[in-house]
Formats: structure tokens, sequence, C-alpha cells
């Protein structure tokens, strides 16, 4: 039976936490950098529990003001300071709570950026080395992510976005362009039901990206998240796929 992960980054502020852990089947938690602070991921984490999902810790660049999505060059201790202390508190209040933190899924510009420059990838994933066993990385598919986290011997979840748009080389449309953001549950809901059944992400210009990510993003900042989640859930469980988590 095929089975696909839906995830939501949540304990951002965006109000809709409670009720997109009663959908999706992993939460990658705000830790304290772009977002949130030791009561969020507390709280986050005690709903995830309750609700049975999956666990990751989601860094970003300590840059509140533009929520973690301006690049940033920053020295490479400081940014292994960054990702690791953040990574390190979600953890430790994950431990206080008694839940996992199973991956580690990165944030906004940092995301990108590690997409794009290996040594960015690098950097990010051996702050976080030792910090759990056994701890995966959900990384953006087609991307300089997934490449350097399978060298440094971590598991790798391929990931897609629900509501991205997509360029033809396989990364995400820039924020600052038009149309980089979907909101329509219907348009959304087709291409993520291609993409779990033939491995295929339509680019903005039309081209076919393959793809085979076993985890779809729905942004918990999205002002449509819940009906996109919701939808999305339905569709891929009536076309008789399993909704779960690869952790």
């Amino acid at each position: 039976m095929t089975t696909f992960d839906i995830n939501a980054d949540l304990g951002e502020g965006g109000g809709a936490d409670q009720a997109l852990l009663a959908i999706v089947s992993s939460a990658s938690i705000a830790c304290g950098g772009h977002a949130g602070d030791d009561q969020t991921m507390r709280t986050a984490l005690r709903l995830a529990r309750a609700h049975g999902v999956a666990v990751g810790a989601h860094p970003g660049f300590a840059d509140r003001e533009n929520f973690g999505r301006r690049r940033l060059l920053l020295p490479p201790d400081e940014l292994d300071e960054q990702v690791r202390g953040q990574v390190r508190r979600l953890v430790e209040i994950a431990e206080e709570e008694g839940v996992a933190v199973r991956f580690l899924k990165l944030h906004g510009a940092l995301a990108n950026m590690a997409a794009e420059e290996p040594v960015v990838s690098a950097l990010c994933f051996a702050a976080v080395t030792g910090l759990v066993p056994d701890l995966a990385v959900l990384a953006i598919d087609c991307s300089a992510q997934v490449e350097v986290a399978q060298a440094m011997g971590f598991r790798v979840v391929r990931e897609a976005y629900a509501d991205r748009a997509y360029l033809p080389d396989g990364l995400l449309v820039p924020r600052s362009e038009p149309g980089a953001v979907l909101h329509d549950p219907g348009l959304i809901v087709d291409r993520v039901l291609r993409l779990a059944q033939a491995g295929e992400i339509v680019a903005v210009d039309g081209s076919i990206v393959r793809s085979s990510a076993r985890s779809i993003c729905v942004h918990g900042d999205n002002h449509a998240a819940m009906e996109i989640a919701r939808a999305v859930r339905t569709a891929l469980e009536a076309n008789g796929i399993i909704v779960a988590a690869p952790y």
C-alpha cells in the first residue's frame, strides 16, 4: 500500500496549529530562530503528542523581523551556533515532554541556500550531528540538501511543497516573484496527486520536474492552510494512499 506524508511548519504563530495537527502526519516545529520560544515549542510538542504526529526541528536564521526569509551570509561558526542552539533547545524541551524529535527540516532562506549550496547544507547538518540518535533530514527534493545529507550518513526523506510554485530545475520560485505561493486548494490537490501517483511536478514554464518526494509540505502561515491540508488528505485517501509519517 502506498504511503505519503503530509507535513506542516508549526509553532510559528500562524494560529491554526491545533487544527492542522488533526490532519497532518508530521510537524516541523520552529525552535526560537525565525519564530517560536520555549512556550510555543512546549505547546506544539504537547499537541503533536496528543495527535500522534511525528515531530521535527525547524531551525532558520535568527531574523524574526523577516521571518527567516532574508538571505544572510553568516560566518560558519555563527551559523553552526544558530542551528545547533535552536535544535538543542527543542530537543531539551521535547525530552521533558516525552516526545522524540525524529527529523530536521531547515526553514526559509536558510533552506533555500542549503538547497543551492552544498557547503551551507554541510554546515547545517554537521551542526546537529550527535544531538539526536538516528535523526533524519527532511530535504527539498532535487537539491543539494539531499546529496549532502546522504553523503554525511543521514537518512533522507525527500520533500516537495504543496503551496509553492517550482522552477524547471526543481527548486522553488522565490517568494518575491508573482505566483510563488499557491492558495487554490483544487489546483494544489491536482498537483499533489500527480506527484504522489506519477512522481511529477509541473514547473512554472510548463516543463515537468521528476520528483521522488514522499512528503508534502503545507505551510502553516498560508492563509488557506487548513483548507489546503484537509483537501490534500481527503484526496490522497480517496485515491487509496495512506497518510503516514515516514519516521
